[in-house]
């Protein structure tokens, strides 16, 4: 939560007018009215209206995002509370780093700078005067390298002011990205001639495609973008233009022709060009969470799924790697990189699940293995990004068609470290180069990313920690001690569901029947190492009103296990040290959800009794091994969300060599 006032403003207005469009319609037309009248925005808002707090009172169009993104939490039955637009800091960086050198006039003023070619030095300035990359001084590339440029502008492949042209945005909201590339098109064009700036705004103008499904927000769009011209010079209020500046009419014809109603999903790009360059900053919206407050949402959403899941582009299916529940942002990143040309550019802001996830995983291969996934930028969870949310985010840059050979992890970064300048991150921000063969080792293919530190010494530690561990089997790999005769361990959920048998679950108390049943919570740590297990039917002295005693005894019809097993903490505690918590859990209990445990074929137990003693000396051992420090900092480096996922402890690198040789066959 915001304490600078500006969540309470939204909150506020609501009370005095719950119509939000009608409360977008009136903040455009004060806005224009602002412009009109070079006054203040909040001058021209009607008396009822709360005051403005002084951070809304520069920027209308963020102000407009806002409202704009509270609109679209209402329509899928969200809170606006949990409506958070593109920060405009977030997209001027992005921008920035995807804008090609300005093209200068054709006729400038005189230099009185003396040039020298470099072969008139003698030869050991020539080294030296070369290392330091002097413009003036290497002169004999520039020509070609703006004739090349100039070409590109007349065939409107890019802008004089650096833009690579058509530029799309397929799910606009309100045209930030278009706003926030006028606003470096103004500055870059400002000391233009009239003519040759006009030209450029027009050329910028017309080879924008920007979409989204509401007409609503196409219609706010479509005024958003003619209001952000006055703002940056670039266009007047009236219908005859100025030195520089389109008319009104002429810029309103422009904008009704690249502002369109379309739903890029399941229809056609509306556009006959395609783009070369796409900014987005899709939903982040699972397809169950859609329609969540309309009527007849449950059939809506499995008609979407259904329809989506159906698509197809001639024989190929138009979404390969729908999986599992399907978030939005997913399909807008393939979609995205269908709409683009071959080498075009795709750039998108998405939660970092992307990385990690399972469900993810067939679009990181489909990322690599068709594309060039070029690099992203990482933001941590309370990376003050986003107001009012702890999600981790990234912004993925791929090119369509291309070759991957690697990938730039840049990051993590904060909102501090964002430039509107080069190349849109301070030069303190991290940088690894990650090849593709040693990202394959570290993944098996499945093109993880992990999560990286900032610090340089715990990055290389984990980094060394990471490599020497990614040579290792796999937990429920056919290699080593817990393969017997070709039998392998496999990862299981506990065998309750805690919210469906609710009922069956109660206290435990001493004078009540039942199993004990174990939750996540009963997993403990001492700080140094030494993980066990907290309940009251194996622990005294656990207060009366202590969590631990809440839902710890099951009542319903279960046989429960006559061995012991080894089990791990399912849902990890953000404040918590540890991520992977192992312990023997004694014979007689029942698991819930929020706990995964091994299962382990009876010839590896059998094993394990030989070589220890007893199964539970064997699980003991084995127990000691998964609680290592380094396969706990290898787990949270790959950790997807709190939850500690059956495939993730599949993935865990582990081996025996000092008795792998002995006892596996």
């Amino acid at each position: 939560m915001r304490h600078d006032g500006v969540s309470g403003w939204y909150a506020r207005l609501d009370r005095v007018i719950d119509d939000r469009p009608e409360q977008i319609r009136i903040w455009l037309s004060a806005w224009e009215e602002s412009l009109r009248k070079k006054k203040p925005v909040a001058a021209h808002l009607p008396e009822d209206w709360p005051t403005l707090p002084a951070t809304l009172l520069t920027d209308p169009g963020n102000v407009l995002d806002h409202l704009l993104a509270r609109h679209d939490a209402e329509l899928d039955g969200r809170s606006p509370r949990g409506a958070h637009p593109t920060p405009p800091k977030l997209a001027d960086s992005i921008i920035v780093s995807e804008l090609l050198e300005a093209v200068q006039e054709e006729i400038e003023e005189e230099d009185d700078t003396p040039t020298l070619p470099l072969d008139a030095l003698p030869p050991g300035f020539r080294h030296q005067i070369a290392s330091l990359n002097l413009a003036h001084l290497q002169n004999d590339d520039a020509p070609e390298s703006d004739a090349a440029a100039l070409e590109e502008v007349e065939r409107e492949i890019r802008t004089r002011s650096g833009v690579l042209l058509p530029m799309a945005d397929p799910a606009t909201g309100g045209g930030l990205f278009a706003a926030r590339i006028l606003k470096q098109h103004s500055s870059a064009s400002k000391k233009w001639n009239g003519e040759i700036r006009l030209e450029d705004t027009i050329r910028l103008l017309r080879n924008l495609q920007l979409c989204d499904v509401s007409p609503l927000v196409v219609e706010i769009t479509k005024q958003r973008i003619f209001l952000e011209l006055v703002r940056y010079d670039l266009a007047t209020l009236d219908d005859i233009g100025g030195e520089g500046k389109l008319g009104r009419k002429e810029a309103v014809k422009i904008i009704d022709r690249v502002v369109r109603v379309a739903d890029t999903l399941q229809g056609e790009w509306p556009f006959t060009a395609r783009p070369r360059l796409l900014f987005a900053n899709p939903p982040w919206l699972r397809i169950k969470d859609r329609f969540r407050g309309h009527p007849e949402g449950s059939s809506l959403r499995k008609e979407l799924g259904e329809a989506l899941r159906s698509l197809r582009d001639g024989e190929m299916k138009r979404f390969s790697t729908m999986r599992g529940n399907v978030n939005l942002y997913r399909l807008f990143i393939e979609r995205g990189l269908q709409i683009l040309l071959p080498e075009g550019r795709l750039r998108i802001i998405v939660p970092d699940s992307l990385l990690r996830e399972q469900s993810s995983s067939p679009l990181r291969q489909l990322l690599v293995s068709k594309h060039e996934w070029e690099n992203i930028w990482f933001f941590d969870e309370g990376n003050c990004l986003f107001s009012g949310i702890s999600q981790g985010v990234v912004v993925i840059s791929v090119i369509a068609q291309g070759s991957t050979s690697g990938l730039c992890m840049i990051g993590p970064m904060d909102r501090t470290d964002l430039r509107s300048d080069g190349k849109g991150f301070a030069n303190k921000v991290p940088i690894l180069t990650l090849d593709i063969g040693r990202w394959e080792r570290w993944t098996r293919g499945e093109w993880g990313v992990p999560r990286l530190p900032r610090s340089p010494l715990l990055r290389q530690n984990l980094l060394s920690t990471v490599d020497d561990l990614s040579h290792k089997p796999r937990l429920t790999e056919p290699l080593g001690l817990l393969t017997v005769n070709g039998e392998s361990v496999k990862v299981r959920v506990g065998e309750i569901d805690q919210t469906s048998h609710a009922s069956y679950i109660k206290p435990w108390n001493g004078g009540g029947k039942g199993t004990p049943f174990i939750r996540g919570v009963h997993f403990t740590d001492d700080g140094e190492g030494a993980i066990s297990l907290r309940h009251p039917a194996f622990e005294k002295g656990i207060p009366s009103r202590a969590n631990e005693r809440q839902q710890a005894r099951w009542t319903g019809e279960m046989k429960s296990p006559v061995e012991p097993r080894l089990a791990c903490q399912a849902i990890v505690n953000a404040h918590q040290q540890r991520r992977l918590r192992w312990v023997v859990m004694p014979s007689g209990c029942v698991l819930g959800n929020s706990v995964n445990h091994i299962e382990i074929p009876q010839t590896v137990r059998e094993r394990l009794a030989d070589d220890h003693g007893s199964l539970t000396d064997g699980l003991t051992w084995l127990c000691a091994r998964l609680n290592d420090d380094k396969l706990d900092e290898w787990a949270r480096a790959w950790a997807a969300n709190n939850n500690v996922n059956n495939y993730e402890l599949e993935m865990l690198p582990l081996d025996f060599p000092e008795v792998s040789t002995e006892i596996s066959t």
